[in-house]
């Protein structure tokens, strides 16, 4: 698993999904997008692929794709439209794109071929307010946790395997 870690500019956001369904499809890679204001951390991400691929090899999965699997993981949430509150938006933001399978490495090369993207480090500089909300974490809760709040949002990932 590759995550290609970058600034992008994003002015149609169908666009740029497109041209990263694209990617995959000519790559055989699965090839998802996160606002990297919301990936607390790399573990994260392998951690909702981990439980996504463990759903679709029982048959337990949500959605038909895997990209889509992964991306409820990685936002602890059943519902796709809810899900996409911590996919790219229209703007400049930092993303986090998750490539995994097929030749990842012809995946990273054509997404920042295609799509207005600059390298820049972005994974663990979550917004901690961002990432509160949509994961619910009140203040009792982060003090119980000792203020780690990377392991709340992955307890959030690995309780929606539970939560079927």
């Amino acid at each position: 698993m590759r995550l290609v870690e970058a600034e992008a500019t994003v002015s149609d956001l169908d666009s740029f999904i497109a041209v990263v369904g694209e990617v995959a499809d000519e790559t055989g890679a699965t090839v998802q997008a996160f606002d990297a204001r919301y990936v607390v951390d790399r573990e994260h991400l392998e951690r909702a692929t981990e439980l996504a691929d463990r759903a679709i090899g029982r048959g337990n999965e949500i959605a038909r794709d895997r990209a889509v699997e992964i991306l409820l993981y990685a936002s602890g949430r059943r519902q796709i439209n809810r899900a996409f509150e911590i996919g790219v938006s229209e703007g400049t933001l930092p993303v986090v794109i998750l490539v995994d399978g097929g030749d990842e490495a012809d995946a990273e090369a054509a997404l920042f071929d295609r799509l207005d993207l600059e390298p820049a480090e972005t994974l663990g500089d979550y917004d901690e307010a961002l990432v509160r909300d949509v994961f619910d974490v009140g203040e009792t809760e982060l003090n119980v946790a000792d203020g780690d709040l990377p392991a709340l949002v992955k307890e959030r990932v690995a309780l929606l395997a539970v939560e079927r």
